[in-house]
């Protein structure tokens, strides 16, 4: 059996490293299923199974545990970068200003009372207790990806070697930090006294006043005198609204009309437009109609077509000239579940599946261009990922000098491929950059290299746990932590309530979108009917995310000099 027990205890062995990581993971990932109180920790819980594997003794050496912890933390960024970047920059539009400032003053807040309670409640003279804390406010907020930031900042602070755990910290408050998130939102609604159904009814009547811009199909008669002898591009001038003519029917004959076709009086035209502009529409040309465009004398077809062609992509319609020259028209786009007006200054993004009209062979053409192929997409682009790697390392490494820090600061491991995954998803396409991949790709790869990161995190912090949770100041770390929590959350949730009005619902995914905790986002989705909550997550993640990263990384260099 002395095989079996180097297998264990050889820390040198590759098949032991291989063993540790996967006996840390599964059963991180197996217990992290499992909920408490009906709340699970999901993959978190591979930090917890990483301490336990370290205090007992199973460890590898201090080198492959670094390299695994960094190539899991880069892995990791930079996909959650692919996933953020494209919406990054829109979530400043459109309403999502007050939410991202609501969300950026909660990160400075928890900033604010995690330095607050370091310099009422902890020695200030150990070097080792602001980075303990930022540890705890990472699990405060329940955001791994600062953990990951703030750890590979300690090694530019500290000599090699030296840096202290900070996982301890982080695994002492992230419990607390799931629950005080949930519970902190629920008092919310008990201090504001609000009543579900009235918010469920206020986005109701809101929705029914301001509908959102989708496509809206219908078929109309042309009866205004005024246009008769007009080209649709003089229409679409003088209307003053964005519209599709995707078929027009006259004299008994179908055709694909483009912008220089001349329509007449008691033609009838199948338009598509923005949901918002259709009774302005029709106002304009005429009364709605029926007709069944299937049994008219030139076959017509409508079909699905998915943009897989990477030369199509960052495209946009008006460049390509659908109706013009190949004779069908681009009615709407379907992109992340969401239906949208094919504006003719739209950009396609590879993924994108357009609504094609007009005869089946010119489909069929335009299908071609498009590419159109489903297995395209089932296979990631490797070679954009690790380009984006080689770059985000890259600037990284890249020094800076700041006024008042003594050494220069770098963006490191995790900023680095995390700008760089942000500026690729949002403007690949102008470098000829095909950067989709399906989201079950991005999310193996993004839980990959979590686990990778929390299992080493553990696995190194383990020895010395205990001693520090036990006979430290562990039980300092869970009510500070806890503190971090709810305080600022309280804070910001009656400012967008009292102040801005907001949506009690909307509130929940701002929330939970400001500390990036998923369970937050599940517990708002299953106390609501609607989206509310998910559209507040989503317009404030992308920022919070960076801001978290960002600030970790900060406090560690400002301030553990």
């Amino acid at each position: 059996m002395d095989w079996f027990q180097n297998l264990l205890s050889d820390p040198s062995s590759i098949a032991h490293i291989v063993l540790l990581y996967a006996l840390v993971i599964t059963a991180g990932l197996f217990l992290g299923k499992q909920k408490f109180f009906g709340i699970s920790l999901g993959v978190t819980f591979v930090l917890f199974a990483g301490i336990l594997a370290g205090h007992l003794g199973l460890t590898g050496t201090m080198s492959t545990l670094n390299f695994i912890q960094d190539f899991g933390l880069i892995i990791f960024v930079y996909c959650v970068g692919l996933q953020v970047g494209p919406g990054f920059f829109e979530a400043f539009q459109k309403g999502g200003v007050t939410l991202n400032l609501l969300a950026v003053g909660l990160v400075l807040l928890n900033v604010a009372v995690m330095l607050g309670l370091y310099y009422l409640v902890f020695d200030t003279s150990d070097p080792k207790n602001l980075p303990m804390m930022v540890g705890v406010l990472c699990g405060a907020v329940t955001n791994t990806p600062g953990l990951g930031a703030a750890t590979e900042a300690l090694t530019q602070v500290f000599p090699q070697g030296a840096a202290p755990q900070i996982a301890s910290g982080y695994a002492c408050a992230y419990p607390l930090g799931v629950v005080g998130i949930i519970g902190a939102t629920i008092a919310l609604r008990y201090i504001c006294r609000i009543a579900l159904q009235k918010e469920e009814d206020q986005i109701t009547a809101e929705r029914a006043e301001n509908p959102h811009v989708k496509p809206h199909k219908m078929t109309l008669k042309v009866e205004n005198a005024a246009l008769n002898g007009k080209t649709l591009l003089q229409v679409r001038t003088f209307l003053g609204r964005d519209f599709v003519c995707s078929r027009a029917l006259h004299e008994g004959h179908v055709s694909i009309p483009n912008r220089d076709t001349v329509i007449y009086l008691g033609d009838l035209l199948y338009i598509v437009c923005a949901e918002d502009d259709a009774e302005a529409v029709m106002a304009f040309m005429g009364s709605e109609t029926q007709v069944d465009w299937t049994i008219q004398d030139l076959p017509m077809v409508s079909k699905s077509i998915l943009v897989t062609q990477p030369s199509m992509n960052g495209k946009t319609f008006g460049q390509l000239h659908f109706s013009s020259v190949h004779g069908v028209n681009v009615t709407r786009i379907s992109r992340s579940g969401m239906n949208l007006f094919a504006d003719r200054n739209l950009r396609m993004q590879v993924g994108d599946k357009i609504i094609v009209v007009g005869p089946e062979d010119a489909v069929d053409r335009v299908a071609n261009m498009m590419g159109n192929s489903i297995k395209r997409l089932d296979h990631p682009n490797l070679a954009i990922i690790f380009v984006g790697l080689m770059l985000g390392i890259v600037l990284g490494s890249i020094p800076f000098a700041i006024p008042g820090i003594p050494m220069p600061v770098k963006l490191g491991l995790a900023g680095g491929p995390l700008i760089v995954a942000i500026l690729i998803g949002k403007w690949g396409y102008k470098m000829h950059m095909v950067t989709y991949t399906t989201t079950s790709a991005n999310l193996m790869l993004r839980e990959f290299g979590l686990a990778l990161f929390l299992a080493s995190v553990g696995i190194k912090a383990g020895a010395n746990f205990f001693d520090t949770v036990v006979a430290g100041d562990g039980l300092k770390y869970v009510w500070t932590g806890f503190l971090i929590t709810v305080v600022p959350i309280l804070i910001i949730g009656l400012i967008a309530r009292l102040k801005y009005k907001l949506n009690y619902f909307t509130i929940m995914g701002l929330i939970a979108g400001s500390t990036t905790d998923p369970p937050a986002l599940a517990f708002a989705n299953q106390s609501a009917n609607n989206d509310a909550a998910a559209v507040g997550y989503s317009t404030v993640y992308p920022m919070t995310m960076f801001l978290r990263i960002l600030t970790a990384q900060i406090i560690i260099l400002l301030l553990c000099q």
